[in-house]
Order: C-alpha cells, then structure tokens, then sequence
C-alpha cells in the first residue's frame, strides 16, 4: 500500500507540473498574441482565443491521462492492460472520474485509481477556473472597447 502511495503522488505532482507549467505557457501566449491587438481585431479573435484555450486544456488533460496511463501500463503488478490502448481508456475513465467499470484494477494496486480521480478532479476544476478567467478577459476587454467607442 505504502509503495501504491508513494507512486501516487508521484504522478500527481508530475500532473500538477504540467499543469502549471502549461497555463504558464498559456497566459504568456495570450498576453504576447493579444495584448497587442488593436480592439477591432481583439474583437475579431476573441471567438478564436475560447477555442484555442479550450484545445489547449484538452491536450493537457489528454497528455495527464497519458502519464497516468504509462504508469499503469509499465508497473509490473499491474497485468489488467495488456495493451498501452487499454491503459489510456482506462487513465481517461479514471481521470474524468467517469468510472464505467468495464476495466478495473486488482485490489492491490486500485487505490492508484482513487489517486488519479483524485488528480483529474483537482485539474479539470484548475482548468475550468483558466477558462473563466480567459472569458473574464475577454469580457472585459471587449466591455472597455464598447465603453471607449460610446464616448467617441
């Protein structure tokens, strides 16, 4: 049990890395392509930077499962997956906390499961509080730009 834990956390703080180290690498994206823009065009790519965040997020969880899925995948008490495909759904149920049951993990080692639904409730809720913020700064980007063109 103690090693499941041990490797656990593990995992999550590699997640949590990547986590933080990719909306980093975001908010420097958004502020050096659209800081910049005149307000017609910020208007204009504003649709652009939803969607682009969105994709943006998704790999990282996508990613997140992947390194959960490689761990299972490669512990050698864990024999349920014998192919890395069979890991990565199982990672991604795991990780959305979706939970189907097709597939589970021996008792040894399922608290590894409860680590990783544990890690991908912390993320998606990190990434929906990202996604806000990015609407945020749309919002009040574009109330500003309608502010400054009433006055004129």
């Amino acid at each position: 049990m103690l090693i499941n834990i041990i490797i656990g956390l593990i995992v999550i703080g590699f997640t949590v890395v990547i986590q933080g180290y990719g909306t980093h690498f975001w908010l420097n994206h958004i502020e050096s392509k659209y800081n910049k823009l005149t307000d017609i065009k910020f208007i204009k790519k504003s649709a652009k930077l939803l969607i682009s965040t969105a994709f943006f997020l998704l790999l990282l969880h996508f990613i997140q499962s992947g390194v959960w899925a490689f761990t299972y995948y490669i512990l050698p008490n864990i024999t349920e997956f014998e192919t890395f495909e069979k890991a990565m759904y199982f990672s991604l149920v795991t990780f959305t906390t979706l939970g189907y049951g097709d597939i589970t993990i021996s008792s040894t080692n399922r608290m590894l499961a409860g680590f990783e639904a544990i890690n991908g409730i912390l993320l998606i809720g990190w990434s929906t509080a990202f996604m806000f913020s990015v609407v945020q700064y749309i919002w009040k980007r574009e109330f500003k730009i309608k502010k400054d063109n009433k006055k004129n």
